[in-house]
């Protein structure tokens, strides 16, 4: 059995340090022997050994069993602003994934294989959340991705950093105002940012949005027609960044770095540089894995929520084939993501041996994340696999035991990483120009907003 390939930049892809990597799609290429070459989606540039270790071992476990598929990795990452140049081009995996605000916008544009067929004939289609499963349902009715995982806003806090600031690691604060006061103590006496938000690549507009809908408002209201209108400019957008533009000028507990994307805040949270920030609840992996947190610094709880109508923005991402593949290819590429996404969720045996070949590389397993499927077969695949379970659940507490408590809030459905994208110059805008009229950045941003829904 050959071992794992990982395409990387400068060998057998064109790939640049945080831009997307990957294979063209074409053809069924002839591997060894006249074996379909798959190409999939693996980590992000960066990734430590032993993740590659792992997907090495879930390789050979695949290959030994479908052994007429070659699985060819491909290191990848999503990011807003690039994605739509790779895929236009067409140096993405035959498997990569995207995020659920992604999905609507490639199935319309045909830009994605229908796997309706394939779906149904693994017979587990009606078993999916069917508010999840909506995002990769077409107008056609037909399905064009499997949803892999789904996460919570969470906040993620350095428990370290709380310890030497004299606050209790074990009490994370529970509302807006303790975030900023325990951010401001964590500044002062550790000299280290206390809290910090992402502000670029579109990440500025998700967590805004999240932050929004955390204070009970909407930056976006569907109609029953299909279109949408515009609804940044509310009192609950206005209240997050007047947050952000408290913590980063009056109490400057903020840092000094103002354009993080999903990458540098978590590299910026590894290093120890950063008390607190909000995130999807699944970053625990990537932390540990391609970061090189400490396991003993990390601590996760839930976002506080206030207001007359607060809910908790969640999202996801979806396995998806590229439908530029010919019919072999795709049935290959149905074939894995079934094995290496899917069987684990829902059978027991898939479920230990995954959870076992990442344990045995020292992998995360056990990261909290919310249900594609139901919440009852979720918290039974928790017991399949307590044996191999390694993060610190212990120390995640305050999200497991109050998240259920919180009403979940999807993605906004219409132009969503094209507003994201408008939004990050407004918090830009707040955390770096002291007197930014946050009354006409809303007024403004809404009426870009409202021009990109009406296209």
């Amino acid at each position: 059995m050959k071992s794992t390939r990982i395409l990387v930049a400068g060998i057998a892809v064109l790939a640049t340090a945080g831009a997307l990597a990957g294979c063209s799609a074409g053809p069924a290429d002839s591997g060894d022997g006249g074996r379909i070459q798959l190409r999939v989606a693996t980590f992000p540039p960066g990734a430590d050994a032993a993740a590659y270790k792992a997907f090495a071992d879930q390789e050979k476990q695949f290959e030994k069993k479908y052994p007429d598929i070659d699985i060819i990795g491909v290191e990848y990452e999503w990011k807003g602003p690039t994605f739509a140049v790779q895929l236009a081009g067409g140096s993405l995996p035959d498997v990569f994934t995207v995020p659920f605000t992604d999905t609507k916008t490639l199935l319309e544009n045909g830009q994605l294989a229908d796997v309706t067929d394939a779906m149904k004939k693994l017979g587990y289609e009606d078993q999916f959340n069917p508010v999840i499963l909506d995002g990769v349902t077409g107008s056609d009715k037909k399905i064009y991705g499997f949803p892999r995982q789904a996460y919570a806003m969470g906040l993620h806090y350095n428990r370290d950093l709380f310890t030497a600031a004299g606050l209790d690691p074990d009490k994370p604060p529970t509302t807006w105002d303790e975030i900023r006061a325990d951010a401001k103590i964590i500044a002062e006496k550790t000299g280290k940012a206390g809290y910090a938000q992402m502000a670029a690549n579109n990440t500025g507009g998700w967590q805004l949005t999240a932050a929004t809908v955390a204070r009970g408002g909407r930056t976006q209201t569907d109609k029953e027609d299909g279109s949408a209108t515009s609804s940044i400019d509310n009192d609950a957008t206005k209240a997050a960044l007047q947050f952000l533009h408290d913590v980063r000028w009056e109490d400057k507990s903020f840092g000094s770095k103002f354009n993080l994307d999903w990458g540098t805040i978590n590299q910026e949270f590894a290093a120890g540089n950063l008390g607190m920030y909000t995130s999807g609840s699944d970053v625990y992996t990537a932390l540990v894995r391609d970061f090189g947190m400490k396991p003993e610094q990390y601590g996760l709880a839930v976002v506080p929520v206030e207001g007359d109508d607060p809910g908790t923005l969640g999202g996801g991402d979806v396995a998806v084939i590229s439908p530029k593949i010919d019919a072999a290819k795709k049935d290959a590429a149905v074939t894995w993501i079934d094995w290496y996404y899917m069987q684990k969720l829902m059978d027991k045996d898939a479920a230990v041996q995954d959870a076992k070949a990442l344990a045995d590389s020292d992998q995360a397993v056990g990261t909290p994340v919310l249900p594609v499927l139901s919440r009852e077969l979720y918290e039974e695949s928790l017991t399949w696999i307590e044996p191999y379970i390694n993060v610190p659940r212990d120390q995640m507490t305050p999200f497991t035991d109050n998240i259920w408590d919180q009403t979940p809030v999807g993605e906004p459905k219409k132009k969503t990483q094209e507003v994201y994208a408008l939004l990050d110059s407004v918090v830009q805008s707040v955390l770096t120009q002291q007197n930014a009229d946050i009354d006409a950045l809303l007024t403004k941003a809404q009426s870009d907003a409202q021009a990109l829904l009406d296209q």
